[in-house]
């Protein structure tokens, strides 16, 4: 697409109203303005938002999944948008120059669907999570990639037209995965650009208290979504004996097993096997979907 136009869609609980101005005003001092820039109150008020913003604020919380969805649709729904960039309510765009790189790195790829940001803290350090590698913890590496940072990241409304938007069911973790294995198997392109910077405080995902149980329920839910049959064992198989490896509280482990059972009797919605070239795509990019 020739000079996309970019919207901005920012997720909040109320709890971060000076972060948020402070995105805000990181936003606005971009050195190319987006069309539009909505921000959904999460089951929370909000307050009053400078000229140009649309605010949205939803009787309930709807999960990230939920929100993100009611976010991107507003956008839509303007017309005037081709790429959602979405940003967590507690990050800040320390460059100027970040919505003009989205909008180049667009123009330039038509089948470019995701774009994942580089998140560092406050002291440039990239935790080992938000780097979408296996082999390597290296946070500078770009390049194409099987999935994206859920902090800082642009979509393509052509494509979230295509695939579908994130899954409203999973509320919680591993939405950005279930978003990214739907675009690969459509034929789209997700690029981790470690230029795009999100500043971004440094958090542990275990500090919300679902956080075990739902990581569970939703890898299951991926698995019997997403997956050739012959490859659901061995995913659930990998992760189950990663989660007995690293989880030392007792307290998480039973929550996680409570998710994975959970996961594994309720509905999912419709399962949608990905083909078998997807699979090999994902290994040849470094990740195949088993771990």
């Amino acid at each position: 697409m020739s000079e996309p136009r970019l919207g901005v869609a920012i997720l909040t609980m109320g709890n971060r109203p000076r972060e948020v101005a402070a995105l805000l005003e990181s936003v606005a001092k971009q050195d190319v303005p987006p069309a539009r820039i909505v921000v959904v109150g999460n089951g929370s008020p909000l307050p009053e938002m400078p000229d140009g913003v649309t605010a949205v604020e939803l009787d309930e919380n709807l999960g990230v999944s939920g929100g993100r969805n009611v976010a991107w649709q507003r956008l839509r729904d303007f017309g005037d948008v081709d790429v959602v960039i979405d940003l967590d309510d507690d990050g800040l765009l320390v460059d100027a120059d970040v919505f003009r790189t989205v909008r180049d790195l667009y123009a330039d790829d038509p089948r470019l669907g995701i774009v994942s940001f580089r998140i560092a803290d406050e002291t440039g350090e990239t935790q080992r999570r938000h780097v979408p590698r296996l082999w390597t913890s290296d946070p500078m590496r770009g390049g194409e990639v099987t999935t994206f940072l859920g902090g800082g990241h642009a979509l393509s409304v052509p494509m979230l037209e295509r695939i579908g938007g994130w899954p409203d069911e999973f509320f919680f973790t591993h939405e950005e995965t279930d978003l990214a294995w739907r675009a690969l198997d459509a034929g789209w392109k997700v690029l981790y650009s470690p230029e795009l910077l999100l500043q971004h405080p440094r958090t542990s995902p275990a500090r919300h208290a679902v956080y075990y149980r739902m990581t569970a329920r939703n890898r299951v839910w991926l698995a019997r979504r997403h997956l050739p049959l012959p490859l659901v064992p061995v995913y659930l198989g990998t992760w189950t004996l990663l989660t007995l490896a690293r989880t030392r509280a007792l307290d998480g482990l039973r929550a996680w097993g409570g998710g994975f059972l959970e996961g594994v009797r309720t509905p999912c919605g419709t399962r949608r096997p990905m083909r078998w070239r997807t699979v090999w795509r994902m290994t040849r990019l470094g990740r195949p979907p088993v771990i």
